[in-house]
Order: structure tokens, then sequence, then C-alpha cells
């Protein structure tokens, strides 16, 4: 931890934390609160996680549904929900104010979709899994919706909403997201964007 860029309040804060994390988090690094989460039980967190203020996790009630690998690092003020199966990779490093869902309020394909009459609240809960690879770097504000698989390497660019999935090693960004470079192997290529989109 590089303690130097910190302020004295911020490294007592940070003391305070590790002290919390090492007896309620014993295989993470740093867990910062305030911290909301909900089933704990059914979270599995791999080595090392590190965590901003106000980070509030959900997990659905009857098995381990919201799965984070080694050396995942989330920053302040996210949202992840993980009620079926929500799978973060390893070294996945995510800004801050960003949501992640499996969960959606209402199914809105063109088929039995849900009737805009309905209190959004009670309307029924539709889940699709999220796999997120290792090596992603997922920007600030970011909202990344249920069914989505991004690839390993990944970089989303900051503001985005993914709605559809993506392959390993490419750069993606906007709303909703699209590819704009692909990494070949030695050097990202710019993808070539048609006035339709991709």
């Amino acid at each position: 931890m590089m303690y130097s860029y910190y302020s004295f309040g911020e490294k007592i804060k940070n003391i305070y934390a590790l002290i919390f994390t090492k007896l309620f988090f014993k295989n993470a690094r740093l867990v910062r609160r305030p911290f909301y989460i909900r089933n704990k039980k059914n979270i599995q967190f791999g080595k090392n996680f590190t965590s901003g203020y106000n980070l509030r996790l959900e997990a659905g009630n009857n098995e381990t549904s919201l799965i984070f690998g080694d050396n995942v690092i989330v920053g302040d003020y996210c949202h992840i929900v993980g009620r079926k199966r929500l799978i973060i990779g390893d070294n996945t490093l995510i800004a801050s104010r960003v949501f992640i869902s499996d969960t959606s309020h209402g199914n809105y394909s063109a088929k039995n979709g849900a009737n805009p009459n309905t209190i959004p609240n009670q309307r029924e809960l539709y889940y699709k899994d999220v796999n997120i690879g290792c090596n992603v770097w997922i920007g600030e504000n970011v909202s990344i919706l249920s069914g989505v698989t991004i690839g390993n390497g990944c970089i989303i660019g900051a503001n985005s909403v993914v709605t559809k999935s993506f392959p390993d090693n490419c750069i993606i960004a906007g709303n909703p997201a699209r590819i704009i470079k692909i990494w070949d192997g030695k050097e990202w290529i710019n993808k070539k964007i048609s006035k339709k989109g991709l």
C-alpha cells in the first residue's frame, strides 16, 4: 500500500479499515467502510480483494451467486448485484461509481415483455448470468447489464453502458458500448465503425 499518497487522516482510516478487513474478510487486502452487503454467505471473495468506500454488494439467497477472483480492486460507490450468477475474474480493476447486475425488473424482449403499466418494483425479476474475464479494466461510471460476458483483457471506457457480450482483448466504449479497438497480439488496431454502428 502506498501510504505516501494519503493524508494523515486517510492513513488513520486505512489502518482502521485494515483491522476491520483482517477480522471479517481474512483473505482480502483492504475493505473500506462504509460497506453494504446482502447475503455475505453467498459471496465468494478471492485473495487480495480491495474495495473503496460505499461498496454495495447483493447476492442471491440459495447458493454462491457472486464470485470475485484474486486481486480484484473495486473503487468507491460501486453497486454489484449477483442474484443468480455473476463472476468477476482475476486482476480486474473497477473504477468508481460502476453498476454491474445480473438482474432486471421485468423482461423487455418483444415476446412476453413486462407490462409498462405494472409498477416497476412489482415486476417479476429476470436473471441472466454475467461473466467478466481476467485482467479487465472497467472505467468510471460504467453500467454492465444482465446477460453480458466480457472477455479477458478488455478495457471499458468511462460512462459506457454494456448491453451485449464482447470477446477478449478489445477496448469498448459508448452507450450502447461498441468495440473501438482490438489487440492483434502486437498493437491496438482501430475498429472502423460504420454509420449503422456494429
